[in-house]
């Protein structure tokens, strides 16, 4: 009996023990669900401005080995651009490359510095934000090619930024934020006397978009110039006051 007792005694220790676990574990808070795990933090959307004109210059009609002419007018392949030519006007040519097979300007025979630049007849353009050009080329000797622009009050700059020689063509992605830029003496395509930078310049109104490599080029053969086959930029457009205008300088 002593025996029997021991043992019913054990059992109800046992069974108030087992009472008292789930009693506190009841009294415990429910475990949460996980929730959503933190991502990264959210980024700023960057609106990227379309293409705002292409301009792959017309392919020479019948050209005799590596023929060329002074580029012109008529070898735009898009209606609504206008040529402006600075400098030596009589430099830039259309080039036909035969082992590319591509129409491109080439200023190998710039005699002195030369630009060319191209202009919307009905819009300006607004190169602020993330707007871009992007363009296919190829340099030779020491030219390094930069972009240059004309803002709707006359003002000309040229960038920082340049494409230097290469054994090949290369396709390459010009953004603008951020870039800095000297003035251009736009007569004889050299940079400004003052010698500074200028500090965030307004692109919101960009009346031309061209190129130069502020150098005469060595003329035919492997010396120093700068080809173009193609360019692209891209900003929105901004209409000009009264529609087409005519620049007052240039082509």
């Amino acid at each position: 009996m002593r025996t029997v007792g021991a043992i019913s005694f054990a059992a109800r220790c046992a069974a108030i023990f087992a009472l008292a676990v789930c009693s506190a574990a009841a009294q415990q808070p429910a475990a949460k669900a996980p929730g959503p795990q933190a991502g990264p933090p959210n980024l700023k959307v960057i609106q990227r401005p379309p293409l705002f004109f292409r301009e792959d210059w017309k392919p020479m009609v019948n050209p005799k080995g590596n023929g060329e002419h002074t580029v012109a007018p008529q070898d735009l392949s898009s209606a609504d651009l206008e040529l402006k030519l600075y400098g030596d006007q009589n430099g830039p040519k259309e080039v036909f490359m035969g082992d590319d097979q591509s129409t491109v300007i080439w200023t190998g025979l710039c005699a002195s510095n030369c630009a060319v630049a191209l202009r919307n007849k009905n819009s300006y353009v607004d190169l602020s934000g993330a707007a871009k050009i992007r363009w296919r080329t190829r340099q030779s000797g020491f030219h390094i090619l930069h972009p240059i622009v004309k803002l709707a009050d006359g003002t000309w700059l040229v960038a920082e930024h340049g494409e230097p020689s290469n054994p090949d063509w290369i396709e390459t992605d010009v953004p603008l934020a951020g870039m800095r830029w000297r003035r251009l003496d736009i007569q004889g395509v050299v940079e400004g006397r003052d010698g500074q930078w200028v500090e965030n310049p307004d692109l919101s109104k960009v009346d031309e978009v061209g190129f130069t490599d502020l150098m005469a080029g060595s003329g035919h053969g492997a010396g120093g110039s700068s080809r173009v086959d193609w360019i692209e930029v891209y900003g929105n457009a901004v209409p000009r006051e009264g529609g087409e205008q005519k620049s007052s300088s240039g082509n």
